[in-house]
């Protein structure tokens, strides 16, 4: 298994559907604020999450999961907890963000102290590069929840 790193970001999305490169977007930002604080954060992009993803999850003291949610109002932002055995709505990608900490449980035995799930409201995720209206507007106030987020992270 790898190091222990201290705070695990995985974003989820696809820079060519629309409001789904939210996701990725956001990972940039997280990023760049990493490298402003020197933090102890490790940044993985993924069009979808996968199993393999579970070894990463198991080294990190804590994880944020990053992606779009068709479920929610266009920009609507929610930051909730995530456990491994936790109930969650259905959602656009293969692998649920419970079902990835489940699997670091029962592979290496071992979880995050703290798991959540940073998710912003889509407009669209049709084909496209640009983002919808709603979703560029929620932009300043989901870069400072998500601040807040690394922040308790890393502190």
């Amino acid at each position: 298994m790898t190091s222990q790193v201290k705070c695990l970001v995985l974003a989820c999305g696809n820079p060519l559907r629309g409001d789904d490169g939210v996701g990725i977007l956001l990972a940039r930002f997280v990023e760049e604020w990493a490298a402003e604080r020197h933090a102890g954060i490790n940044v993985i992009v993924r069009m979808q999450w996968t199993p393999e993803l579970a070894e990463d999850i198991a080294a990190a003291e804590s994880v944020i999961f990053i992606d779009c949610a068709v479920d929610l109002k266009p920009g609507e932002i929610r930051v909730r907890e995530v456990a491994a055995d936790a109930d969650a709505p259905p959602a656009t990608h293969h692998l649920q963000p419970y079902e990835l900490v489940s699997m670091a449980r029962d592979l290496f035995h071992r979880t995050p102290k703290r798991a959540v799930l940073f998710t912003v409201g889509a407009a669209s995720v049709e084909m496209g590069e640009e983002l919808s209206a709603d979703v560029e507007a929620a932009l300043p106030e989901a870069r400072l929840k998500l601040e807040e987020a690394l922040a308790s992270c890393v502190d």
